[in-house]
């Protein structure tokens, strides 16, 4: 089973990174520790979506769009902001 997720970072500038994999749990540990992407090292980051999918290829697929649709990503922090908010 493959995830794509998406990360915000923690810092006051809320910047977002866009990835698949197969271990989540991993996966944001080796970004916050430095490890991860190019672009993620230096921040800290919580994990904001995620979805499941059956295929490495669909992942790969999926993940390419939500990186070049900048709206739904948009749209996605504006809604985990507001959902911690409420809670």
């Amino acid at each position: 089973m493959f995830k794509v997720y998406m990360l915000m970072s923690l810092d006051s500038h809320n910047h977002s990174y866009v990835g698949y994999t197969d271990n989540l749990k991993k996966r944001l540990m080796l970004h916050n520790n430095n490890k991860g992407a190019k672009y993620t090292r230096g921040r800290q980051w919580q994990m904001i979506y995620h979805k499941n999918y059956n295929s490495k290829s669909t992942a790969m697929k999926e993940e390419f769009k939500l990186k070049k649709n900048y709206k739904l990503r948009k749209k996605l922090k504006y809604k985990f902001k507001r959902s911690n908010l409420e809670s």
